[in-house]
């Protein structure tokens, strides 16, 4: 079964990408699909917020997150296993799994990513003590994006 491209929902597609941020979107009816992703230019887009100059542009948030950015490259940091949505706790209602300053064993679940509709639970990388939380929850993240730092 032929379908002739849509490009009006290949351009919503591509507002949305833009909107959440996320890496890439896909769209499925049937047995027809499309695929949008962005070039793989935003490699180095997270080296660039450990520089001085973004986290001045953001007063708010640029407390905790150089916590983060320091321990990006270490063994702390807890990173996404996939491209979805971040949930700190089990449902809006819930408190979060952890908060900053728990401690956590290695294998407790600390947040859930929602990829595709399905939850998937993330658990802790290490045993110790949640340093940062680089997500809040409902937020959009990437494949190897640092949802926290437990050191």
């Amino acid at each position: 079964m032929s379908r002739e491209l849509d490009s009006e929902l290949v351009r919503e597609l591509a507002r949305l990408l833009e909107e959440t941020g996320l890496g890439e979107i896909e769209y499925a009816a049937g047995d027809w699909r499309v695929r949008v992703a962005r070039p793989a230019a935003p490699a180095p887009a997270p080296a660039a917020p450990a520089a001085a100059p973004p986290p001045a542009a953001a007063p708010g948030p640029a407390a905790a997150p150089p916590a983060a950015r320091t321990a990006a490259d270490g063994p702390e940091a807890l990173k996404s296993p996939m491209v979805g949505t971040a949930y700190l706790g089990p449902d809006p209602d819930s408190p979060p799994f952890v908060a900053i300053g728990a401690r956590v064993a290695e294998g407790e679940t600390v947040m859930i990513v929602e990829a595709m509709k399905v939850m998937n639970t993330i658990p802790a990388h290490r045993s110790g003590t949640v340093r940062d939380i680089a997500v809040a929850s409902g937020q959009p993240v990437e494949f190897g994006q640092v949802l926290m730092v437990i050191e």
